[in-house]
Order: C-alpha cells, then structure tokens, then sequence
C-alpha cells in the first residue's frame, strides 16, 4: 500500500516536472520567435535612410500588398505596425507563463548584473547603467546614420540644374531636404516615445524594465523628438520665405501634407515642452500635468499632417499606450474603499485600501491615487507599503506632505472631523512581475527622507519569507536619513500593525537612523510622537482595489492587443474596399487624406474601446461571483473587521509590536552616514545596494557602486522621478 502511494507521488511529481519543462520550452520558443521579430525590425529601421528602401525594398513590398481592401496603407502596417504589436501580444503570453517560474528569472537577471552597474553619476542624463549606455549609443548612432545617409542620398540629387527647374537655389533646395530630413529622424524618436509611459506594458516587462523606471527614457525622447520637429518647421519657415511661398503655411491640402494640422500640432508640442523642463516641472507641477494633457491634439495633428500611411511608423508605440490608457481610464471611474488612514507627526499620512482576495503585487510596486474633492485631474504615483503577503485584506501607501496636493489632503484629514466617507480614485498597482533581491546575501538600503517607502514592502516580504518559508533570506541593513527626529515615526510603519504573527527576530535587520539637523533627542518632541488613526464609512458604490483584468491580466491584455487590431483591420478593409477604392479609382476624385486618417483613429479607438471593455465588463463579473463566494464562507467564519487593524494604534516611538525591532534600531543624532564606509565594508560575496530619495544621495550611492572598491556591489535605483 505505500508502495503504491510512493508511486503515486512520483507520478505526480514527473507530471509536474514535465509540464515545467514545457512551459520553459514554450517560453523559449516565444524569446527565439521575439528576438527574430525584433532584428528584422531593426534592419528596417537601419535600411529606412537609404536608396535601396525607398527605391526597390518598399516598391516591390507595395506591389505585393497592395490591394482593394488596404491599398498602400497595408504594407506600412505590416512593416512596422505589425510586428510589435505581435512582439507585444507574445510578451503577454510569456509573462504569463512565467508567474510561477521566479528563479528562472532571478538567475537571468543574475546574468544582467554587472551590465546594470552604473557607469555615468552625474550630469543631464542623471544616473546612467552599462547596459542603458549601451542602448543609448546604439540609438544614437541608429540617429546619425539615418541624418547622414538621408542628407547623402537627397543631396546627391540636388544640382544646379535640377534646382533651377523648380525655381529655387541649390542651398534653398538642399534647406528644404534637410527640412524633409529631419521629420524622418524625428519620427524615428516619436515612434519609441510613448513606449517608457505605457505602464502595463509587456514590451517594456520583456527587456526586464517598468513604466516607473523608464520615464526618464521618455524624458530623453521627448527632448529630442521637440528639437528635431523644432528645426524641421523652421527650415520650412525659412524656406518658404526665401522662396516667396509664405502662402504654403495656410494650406491645408486634400492630398499630400497639410502644413496648418503641422504648424498647429508643433506649437502644441512646443508648450509641452517648455513646461517639461526640471525647473517649471518641479515648481510648476500642475502646469505642467494639465499642459501635458495637449499629447492628444499633438498627436492628431500630427496624423492630419502627414497622412494615416506615414504614421503607421510611429502607430505601435502609441497603439499599445491607447489600450493601457482606456484600461486605466476604466480603472479610474470606480471609486475606491477607504477604510482607514494613519496621521503621522511627520505631516505624512498612511491611505489604507481594501483589496481584493486575488489581487497580487511584488514589493515596490506603486499605485496612482486621486482625490476628486482635491482636483479631478491630478494623478500622483505612491509606493505601496504594504505587502501581499503580510496584508492580505488591504493595500497601503504613504503620502509625505511636501506639495500642494499633499499638503491638502494632509490637512483636510488632519483640521476637519472624523470622516465619514471620502471620494478615492486609483490607477494600478503597477511594478515589476517578479523581484531578485532574494538572490543576494547582503541587502543594503539607503533612503533619504520619505524615500524610505518603497523599503517597507521589502522588508514585510522578507519578514513573511523568515517566518514561513523555509529559505535563507538575505541580511538587511536599513540606512535612513532624516532631517527631524520626527520623521523618525515613519518607522513605525515598516511592521503592520493588522495583528500578524510573524517575527522579526528570524530576519537579520539592522536599522540606523542619521538624524542631520538635531543634535540631541528633546522630551519635547517625545510627548509629539504619536500617530492619530480613524476609520471611514465606505460607500455602497465602492470597490476594493483589484486588478482591472483579473489574475490573468497579461494574457487578457494579449487578447485585446490582438483582438482589437484584427477589428481595426477589419473596419478599415471594409471601408476601403467600399468607399475609398471606389473613389480613387473608379472616378476623377481622390479621397481627402485627412478624411482617411480622421476614420483610421476613430476606427482605431472604436476597436480597442469594444474589446476592452469587453474584457473589462467579463472580468468584472467574474470578480462579482467570487466576492459573493468569499462573502458567503465569512459570513459562516467571521473574521476581522477593518477597524481592528488600528486597535491601539496610537502610541509613542519606542512601542513597536515587537521588541526586537527596537533593539534592532540604533540612532545617530547630528552626522551624516559614511556611505562610503558601510558599504564597501559589508560582507558577503553579493551585496545588493538598493538606494532611494533626493537626487544627491542617489548619486553618491551610484559612485560608490560605480568605483571599482568592491567587486561584489549590486546598485539598484528604485526612485520614482517625474
């Protein structure tokens, strides 16, 4: 009989194996399938400038593909539409696959360790990997070679005889060329624009980054998508004048380039621009947020100016952000569950939500939070504190008051009256899929201020793993520095207070605290150390944060990629079949561009708006009967209420629900920490140094990282900056 139950489990056991090897098969054959994509469409990019493109690849590609149902619009759809729409749809599936296969990641991200160690600290570029380095060179000589093999083929054509048959001179010619030029380059840079903002992104996720991370590539984009879009309308500006066509920039053609929808879409990206720079963006927040809103017109009129054809080229990148934005959209019409909020003395306040049952996030992961009754607009990312794990029944974040917006709502919680209700929007959460910081011996964390948030979910989830999985967990060391002994009460977040069993005391943890502008402890400010807790009445209409697309969000995201491009195709070969072939070929007329491209971008909203919300409405109902289910088995198994997550809340510094976290604290009154000193002594044969706050400590975080005093320095900047 337990021969028989042995063979049992060993069958089990050889099932489980192979259908894990099957998976690890499958996920090969989508990154060998992917990167095939990804090379073919590079050498398209690479090609783009050249004469053997234009004058024998894209003839012989239109010929092949042209059609009664596409026209020419289907061969730049397949060109450069179509593989990374479908390079995105495999990501979802194989970020699907890969949910349960975390050491095959942590080891590949191993692999990418030494590439990810800084190598620029400081300048415009802020802290700079080898392996962004490297990405940033190669993109940049992709911009050099396209300016220069365009300039060379357009100007090899320009002589003193063909300029005279248009009526012009040979540099106004060649202005014009390099005016045509310049849009060619630029919207190579448009094209991967809006890539870095589409936050739930499988493409992004595939090369291992997130939304939160790469804003700055965003950033970097813009920059140079505004300069070179800048000096194409002013060759053109200059070029009209001197040739006497000032006229050409009131003209808005059937056919060809409107040059009004380009003059109109520049100056709207102009006013973007000039209020994205580092000093109006930080001090002008919300000037620049509400101007940023103008990427709808900048985008529309950049399609009315060169036509639908044209702009399949830059189409993916903004296609893949449109689905992420309507999901977001959705996402944000339901108003959230607030049950509780903490009142820290440090003006900071912790925003407890209900969660679903099957909402999952790894630590770091952030959440966008709005607060109508503050302004309807505004969108501002948080860290979330709390832990899958360790919290199951809410999800948590902490808003330092430090502008307008969070000085608000600080003090509309803080002067008013206990809250019945308060209106809650959010966005998210968003992060990475999975975390490597387990695969280090040694966890260094250095916060500056509220930068610490983003350390309380590691520390909850190291804590969860030291208590209940029977793995070694790494040792922590928590470096925080802060201005006021007060902000020291941030602290007291790092171990929830929902009434949970586990143990610090299996968890290596050293804290110290620097705090930089006291030089003693007061007992004045030790009677202020108390936090204030109240609960809210939520709303019937209110919801628990969930994921918009349920646990199988990455492969319902494939399904709307995918679906909703096949309805877009659809669409439009019905309506180029039946209206737009007729027209052009059957009569005197040809159909008016803009007319063509206003339909594709209806069209295209129309698809991805029908399948989302198809999705969304499927999801929502499946989310419905398992609330029902959950509801029914607690009301046969009580469980806690919401407010008993703050009994006894209140309390001074020194009464942590454990008393090993206190001991495991040591504070420095009056000095900075030696970064330099504390890292490069640690021990271990890896040190992962994850480091997050004001811009200066980063940076010397990163040199230190970045020096070559230890070979066994891991740097990781885990900082959110707009």
């Amino acid at each position: 009989m337990q021969c028989k139950k042995r063979g049992d489990m060993d069958s089990k056991m050889m099932k489980g194996t192979s259908f894990w090897l099957g998976v690890d098969v499958l996920r090969s054959a989508i990154r060998l399938v992917v990167m095939v994509v990804l090379l073919g469409y590079l050498m398209v990019w690479i090609m783009m400038p050249t004469n053997m493109f234009w004058l024998h690849w894209l003839p012989d590609i239109h010929a092949k593909t042209d059609s009664k149902f596409f026209g020419q619009q289907g061969a730049n759809l397949l060109i450069y539409t179509f593989p990374i729409l479908l390079v995105a749809t495999l990501g979802c599936v194989y970020l699907h696959l890969g949910k349960e296969c975390v050491d095959h990641d942590r080891a590949e991200n191993s692999r990418w360790a030494l590439w990810k160690r800084p190598v620029l600290v400081k300048g415009p570029l802020g802290i700079v990997s080898w392996i962004e380095l490297s990405f940033l060179s190669m993109f940049f000589i992709l911009l050099v070679w396209s300016i220069s093999a365009s300039l060379h083929g357009m100007f090899a054509n320009i002589t003193h005889q063909s300029a005279a048959k248009i009526g012009v001179k040979v540099w106004e010619a060649k202005l014009e060329s390099a005016g045509l030029m310049l849009s060619l380059v630029g919207n190579i840079c448009l094209a991967f624009l809006f890539f870095p903002v589409t936050r739930a992104s499988s493409v992004l996720r595939l090369i291992g980054l997130t939304s939160e991370s790469s804003i700055k590539y965003h950033i970097w984009l813009g920059h140079i998508v505004m300069t070179l879009f800048t000096a194409h309308g002013l060759c053109y500006i200059i070029f009209w004048a001197a040739t006497n066509q000032s006229s050409e920039m009131l003209k808005w053609d059937k056919i060809g380039v409107s040059n009004v929808a380009g003059e109109l879409g520049l100056l709207s990206g102009l006013a973007m621009w000039a209020t994205s720079f580092p000093r109006i963006r930080r001090k002008i927040f919300e000037l620049f947020f509400y101007t940023h809103y103008l990427y709808i017109f900048f985008i529309v009129l950049f399609v009315l100016h060169v036509g639908i054809s044209y702009s399949c080229i830059m189409l993916p990148g903004f296609y893949l952000f449109l689905i992420d934005r309507y999901l977001r959209f959705i996402q944000s019409q339901q108003k959230v569950r607030l049950v509780a909020a903490r009142l820290l003395p440090c003006e900071a306040v912790e925003m407890n939500f209900s969660k679903a049952p099957g909402l999952n996030y790894a630590p770091t992961s952030t959440l966008f939070v709005n607060v109508p009754s503050i302004s309807k607009l505004q969108w501002h990312p948080f860290t979330i504190t709390s832990n899958s794990n360790t919290d199951p029944e809410k999800v948590s974040v902490i808003i330092k008051s430090e502008g307008s917006w969070s000085s608000t709502l600080y003090q509309k919680l803080s002067t008013a009256s206990p809250k019945e209700h308060l209106q809650v929007s959010i966005e998210g959460p968003y992060g990475p899929t999975s975390t490597n910081f387990l695969r280090h011996d040694m966890l260094v964390m250095v916060s500056g201020g509220s930068g610490m948030t983003p350390f309380i979910s590691i520390i909850r989830e190291l804590i969860f793993r030291a208590n209940r999985i029977s793995s070694k967990s790494p040792r922590v060391l928590l470096i925080c520095a802060f201005k006021k002994s007060l902000d020291v009460t941030m602290l007291d977040l790092i171990l929830p207070l929902s009434g949970t069993t586990s143990d610090i005391s299996p968890l290596q943890l050293q804290i110290e605290v620097y705090i930089t502008r006291e030089t003693e402890p007061t007992r004045d400010n030790q009677k202020l150390l108390r936090t204030i807790q109240f609960n809210f009445k939520p709303s019937t209409s209110d919801v628990p944060v969930s994921a918009i697309l349920g646990s199988n969000s990455w492969l319902w995201l494939g399904a709307i990629i995918s679906s909703s491009f096949v309805l877009f195709l659809l669409i439009i070969s019905i309506l180029t079949r039946y209206q737009i072939q007729p027209i052009d070929h059957n009569t005197n007329m040809i159909y008016s561009y803009s007319a063509r491209s206003s339909l594709n971008m209806l069209f295209i909203c129309l698809s991805i708006a029908m399948t989302a919300t198809a999705a969304f409405l499927w999801n929502k109902d499946q989310a419905a009967k398992e609330m029902k289910q959950i509801q029914n088995m607690d009301a046969q198994t009580p469980t806690r209420s919401p407010g008993s997550w703050f009994h006894n809340a209140d309390g001074e510094l020194e009464a942590f629900p454990h008393q090993s976290f206190v001991e495991a604290t040591k504070v420095h009154y009056g000095e900075r920490p030696n970064l330099k000193k504390i890292i490069t002594e640690c021990e271990g044969s890896s040190i992962g140094v994850l480091v997050s706050g004001p811009r200066k400590i980063r940076q010397e975080v990163a040199a230190i990282c970045s020096s070559g005093l230890a070979d066994n320095l891991h740097f990781e900047n885990i900082s959110f900056n707009w």
